[in-house]
């Protein structure tokens, strides 16, 4: 009887353009190889799906299976499930290892064979299970273990200029979506419908700007009514009425890079006191991107939008931080929480970063004004102060449709 491996190389076809060109890749795995040596780290052991796509271009798709991407000084190795075959392999830089399913934890052996055992192994505390650590553990037996997750998060602040131009692309296209959801907001309209026109117009957009890219995970929330009231709250069929505040939110995934585009509108017209909450909302806006300038910390513009607000008796109704950075993220992986608009950050702004200015205001149903009220654009930090890469208008000028 043929004995069945544990895993296998399946290098089918030939590599497929990735979102990046090798050269960019190299020089991500070598600032990762820089803090593996000051941290005394001999291989990483990276499962994070925005780990292993920011250094290797590979997104992976996990349904219950365990991926992995061991960088060491010399090779830098994706580990897959053999129910991808070959794909990894394609759309990842540098080498790929096929695991078996036919005996538990071959996805540990695959390591151990890339790693060996006994050595400093680096990991991402932030992501490991307890049980993976475990199996860590047991497999490679190494001598030290030492957390890496904070110097991923704190390269990937810093974007090159491919990346900047990719999220420029991205925050186009989420201006494509949100022209497509205005042209079709009429009083019956479900949210679903509305939602649905543009992540279409999105989607298409983005296979016609990236014709050789993997689609995936483009998504739109668009609320109405008290729908509004939280910022992540999912799609309903609720019909749109006349004077219904609405929400607007465009989220186009760009080879696992998210941007986005919030907007507040309102159905045929607004009421007095739903214009002071969204004029006053959108002066916030523009305050706060005024303050995004290299020097500045993310607490000090925090706590200047906190006393524009407090003046006008409205920070009450603020209900999460101000904004936050951009890059290999989306809603269901990736955060660089080094880089968010609250008071408990003190990092600097600095050339090179991206961020979002989403100001956002929450009146309580049963009050004049009742709704969720946001603005959000992207801005990349220059040398000199910011430039907004935004397109969509924002206000009532433009969105009372």
């Amino acid at each position: 009887m043929t004995e069945r491996p544990e895993s296998y190389r399946f290098h089918n076809g030939t590599k497929a353009p990735l979102p990046f060109a090798p050269a960019e890749y190299d020089a991500r795995l070598a600032g990762l190889r820089r803090s593996m040596a000051e941290l005394g780290v001999d291989a990483c052991v990276l499962t994070s799906m925005h780990a292993i796509a920011y250094y290797s271009g590979f997104l992976y798709c996990s349904f219950g299976r365990p991926y992995g991407l061991v960088v060491t000084n010399t090779d830098s190795i994706t580990i897959s499930a053999g129910i991808d075959a070959g794909q990894p392999w394609r759309r990842c830089h540098g080498d790929n290892i096929t695991y078996t399913d036919w005996q538990r934890d071959n996805f540990w052996r695959a390591i151990l064979s890339v790693t060996g055992p006994g050595r400093a192994i680096g990991y991402e505390a932030d992501h490991l299970t307890l049980q993976g650590m475990g199996k860590l553990d047991h497999f490679l037996q190494p001598r030290a273990k030492v957390a890496v997750n904070d110097a991923a998060m704190r390269q990937r602040l810093h974007k090159s200029a491919a990346e900047i131009a990719l999220i420029r692309e991205g925050a186009r296209v989420a201006d494509v979506g949100g022209y497509a959801i205005r042209d079709v907001i009429r009083e019956g309209t479900r949210e679903i419908d509305v939602a649905m026109a543009g992540r279409d117009a999105m989607e298409a957009e983005i296979a016609r700007a990236f014709p050789e890219a993997e689609y995936r995970d483009t998504w739109v929330w668009f609320q109405s009514g008290l729908n509004t009231d939280g910022a992540h709250n999912p799609v309903t069929a609720r019909r749109l009425e006349r004077g219904d505040i609405l929400s607007l939110n465009t989220f186009p995934m760009i080879s696992g890079y998210y941007t986005a585009l919030e907007r507040t509108l309102f159905v045929g017209e607004a009421d007095d006191a739903s214009l002071a909450i969204w004029e006053a909302n959108v002066a916030t806006h523009e305050y706060g991107m005024s303050l995004l300038k290299p020097g500045f910390t993310c607490a000090a513009v925090t706590q200047k939008i906190n006393a524009f607000l407090a003046e006008r008796d409205l920070l009450q109704y603020r209900t999460f931080g101000y904004g936050h950075s951009f890059g290999v993220l989306s809603h269901y992986y990736g955060r660089e929480a080094g880089l968010e608009l609250r008071e408990d950050i003190d990092a600097v702004l600095e050339p090179g970063m991206v961020i979002s200015m989403e100001p956002m205001l929450t009146i309580p149903a049963g009050q004049p004004g009742a709704g969720g009220y946001r603005e959000h654009d992207i801005l990349v930090i220059t040398e000199e102060g910011a430039e907004n890469i935004t397109g969509y208008p924002y206000g009532p000028g433009f969105n009372i449709v």
